[in-house]
């Protein structure tokens, strides 16, 4: 979690499981750790994980299997690329553009600091 982000704690804990999903750490049909050892790793309370991991299910991309735990579903990578895609476009490019812009970098001196 970010002292910067402004955002809900449950959104930022949010945002680091889908990079997990999309990175692949946690693959398709692989378990998630336990709200109790996820809410421990990451130092935050287990009801603000449990509201993150919730988000999940609503979205249809986090299978809950009673009394076992909760299992990444197929497709919920792909799924999450698209949705974390779009955001970037719509939400944090224009702002990363516009600083682009005003600090007058060209494109070649993005392309050489890769």
């Amino acid at each position: 979690m970010s002292d910067s982000d402004t955002r809900p704690i449950y959104l930022q804990l949010r945002d680091k499981i889908a990079a997990a999903i999309i990175d692949g750490r946690y693959g398709e049909g692989e378990m998630l750790p336990s709200v109790r050892a996820f809410a421990a790793q990451e130092g935050a309370n287990p009801l603000t994980v449990a509201k993150a991991y919730q988000q999940f299910q609503q979205d249809g991309q986090v299978e809950v299997r009673r009394g076992i735990g909760m299992f990444v579903a197929t497709g919920a990578r792909s799924a999450l690329l698209r949705q974390e895609r779009k955001r970037f476009i719509g939400e944090e490019w224009p702002a990363i553009r516009a600083r682009i812009d005003r600090l007058g970098i060209a494109m070649d001196d993005l392309l050489e600091t890769s």
